[in-house]
């Protein structure tokens, strides 16, 4: 059973910048893509961004787009998520998660980790 434990989150200014990190372990870990979430408090989990494993093409939700920037390594199974720019709407706990097969980059992921908070101060 593979495991996804994130780390990097913490407390920065508007403007500021993060980069979380994903790293996989356990099991067999052959992903089809690998995406982001997050959840602010009293809102619905959201997607963010995705990495589909196979050629490391990348997708955004429109409101992180030219700010946050996720990429995989492949040889140490980590994928990470380098947010610059970072606004006070952007406050919540952030996950990432394994989606095994499908085309879809947003929806229908396997596993999840456990999540890292995110705060940004005004």
């Amino acid at each position: 059973q593979v495991q996804l434990v994130e780390s990097g989150g913490g407390l920065v200014q508007t403007g500021g910048s993060l980069r979380l990190s994903c790293a996989a372990s356990g099991g067999s870990f052959t992903p089809h893509t690998m995406g982001w979430f997050r959840q602010a408090p009293g809102r619905d989990r959201e997607f963010v961004s995705a990495v589909r494993w196979s050629d490391d093409y990348t997708y955004y939700t429109d409101s992180v787009k030219g700010r946050f920037t996720a990429s995989a390594d492949h040889a140490k199974n980590t994928v990470d998520l380098q947010m610059n720019d970072l606004k006070p709407e952007d406050t919540a706990v952030y996950y990432c998660a394994e989606k095994s097969r499908g085309r879809d980059m947003i929806t229908s992921y396997d596993v999840w980790g456990q999540g890292t908070q995110v705060t940004v101060s005004s």
